[in-house]
């Protein structure tokens, strides 16, 4: 193993990879601190940029993308109460307030610190957790990978708080889109009615139609009214190493939150950060000063939601199942250079997981330094003119839409998915479950149909087998347990009331 890490650090001898490491840092500060946005959408942008690129240029690229980009949620949080990230709202309740009191640097510079040893700590974690995770898979089979496929499915409660059902709509939508092209059995074409949809949907435009151009036209929609300006940064080193070494228990909790929350597909990091900030607040001596500008709520949110980042990677690069809807883009970039997210990965293409590992520890203090020093100018990105952040994305999305084909007819499914993604977005549909499902229904349809093969069509092969009887379980548990309250709410308010004349 070891000489699988060296390896891994042994690639950034190649300028490329640094310098895509750095770009992808720079870019991820960018579109974090920018609101609305965030890394899920800035990943997506990125990937038709990536054709032709090494892989592994490409996935230190990304990568770094997304740690920065969630770094760069809490610049906009802090500096004027609106975060970048869903994961950087917990971030805000603290950091706001010491904007207002003057301390904006203190607060940009614990937020940077803590998330870069969130990422530290976090990618420690991984590199223990994911080849003994990886090494446990091999052992799958047909009915284990369906079945593993079926729990990641099972997770779109969470990727839709507000409505299950909703979620579940998403869900069959995604399915229904990942039958689209040849029947990889008997060669038939399947809701092919064109020669370039033998294939299936390309993966990229329609990532870029669901989350970017639907993006686009909900600014619109919005108008481009006045927004919150920017505050100048002041003081942005003042923070001594002490500030740091007193709050080392509360970052190193925070770390380990992150990271199991993160490695539980479809919880994120925005949970990650609410549940830290909720612990550090219960354990503080004085949890009374939590939201009027306490450092170790700022500390609590950004050393987690950046530890979760390194949790999504887990089951991404171990059993080959998004983490996050972050992640379920980086399973699409890997699979758009003929490499499979999963167990193999480990085997088959070691340098991806490893230099991945290597690129978390080394870009670390280069995200951290570009963070610092660049502080007022990521502030200064907040003040960016909508219309002009709607122009570049909407033209990035028609160029990158054209590049991965050189046809119009990706610019086409960009533009139609970018419809089809804003009127689902105004009807409350969640967008993360039909990517988890656009990206899984391959691989279940195929190890689905293998099993019933090899069991001369006995569908008891799936309950046969002790791992994907636990995973079928785990599944259908996940499938029940958000429906419980309402189905035992039901059940008492069926409960009949004491007879006349009896106690009560």
């Amino acid at each position: 193993m070891i000489e699988q890490f060296l390896d891994g650090f042994s690639h950034f001898s190649d300028p490329l990879v640094g310098l895509g490491l750095v770009i992808g840092a720079l870019l991820g500060y960018f579109i974090g601190a920018l609101p609305g946005l965030g890394p899920t959408l800035g990943v997506a942008l990125l990937i038709p940029f990536t054709y032709g690129i090494d892989p592994v240029v490409s996935i230190v690229a990304l990568v770094a993308l997304y740690v920065a980009a969630e770094y760069g949620g809490a610049i906009t949080a802090i500096m004027i109460n609106s975060p970048g990230t869903a994961a950087a709202v917990a971030t805000s309740w603290d950091g706001y307030p010491m904007t207002k009191r003057g301390e904006a640097g203190k607060a940009l510079n614990i937020s940077i610190i803590c998330s870069g040893i969130g990422i530290t700590l976090s990618a420690t974690f991984l590199a223990l957790t994911a080849v003994p995770l990886s090494e446990f898979a091999l052992t799958f089979g047909p009915t284990e990978y369906f079945a593993l496929g079926l729990v990641g499915l099972s997770l779109v409660s969470s990727l839709s708080t507000q409505s299950p059902l909703k979620g579940a709509i998403a869900m069959c939508l995604g399915l229904a889109l990942s039958t689209i092209g040849l029947d990889a059995q008997t060669g038939l074409p399947r809701f092919a009615f064109i020669p370039d949809l033998f294939e299936g949907l390309p993966l990229v435009p329609v990532l870029l139609g669901l989350y970017a151009i639907s993006e686009v036209l909900m600014m619109i929609e919005g108008g481009f009214g006045d927004h919150a300006k920017s505050e100048p940064v002041k003081g942005l080193f003042a923070v001594p190493f002490a500030t740091f070494w007193k709050m080392r228990f509360l970052i190193l909790r925070s770390a380990v939150i992150g990271y199991v929350i993160g490695i539980l597909p479809g919880a994120g990091a925005s949970i990650g950060s609410f549940v830290s900030y909720a612990e550090a607040k219960r354990a503080s001596k004085h949890p009374e000063t939590f939201g009027r500008g306490n450092p170790e709520g700022i500390a609590a949110s950004e050393t987690a939601n950046n530890a979760a980042v390194s949790g999504a990677l887990a089951p991404l690069l171990a059993l080959g199942i998004p983490g996050s809807p972050t992640t379920a883009i980086l399973i699409g970039a890997l699979m758009i250079q003929g490499i499979q997210p999963g167990p193999l990965l480990f085997s088959k293409n070691p340098e991806i997981p490893y230099t991945i590992f290597a690129s978390l520890w080394v870009g670390v203090p280069i995200m951290v330094f570009i963070g610092l020093a660049g502080a007022k100018a990521w502030a200064r990105v907040a003040d960016v003119p909508r219309p002009i952040v709607a122009g570049v994305v909407a033209g990035v999305c028609v160029i990158g839409a054209y590049s991965s084909s050189n046809s119009l007819f990706p610019v086409g499914v960009t533009l139609i998915f970018g419809i089809v993604g804003y009127l689902l977005r105004k009807g409350g549909v969640p967008l993360a479950p039909i990517i988890l499902a656009l990206v899984l229904g391959d691989m279940m349809e195929s190890n689905f149909r293998r099993a019933l093969v090899i069991s001369k069509g006995d569908w008891a092969v799936f309950l046969e087998h002790p791992i994907s009887l636990v995973l079928v379980t785990l599944a259908t548990l996940s499938f029940v347990a958000p429906r419980l309250p309402g189905i035992m709410g039901r059940i008492r308010g069926r409960r009949p009331g004491p007879a006349p004349g009896q106690g009560g």
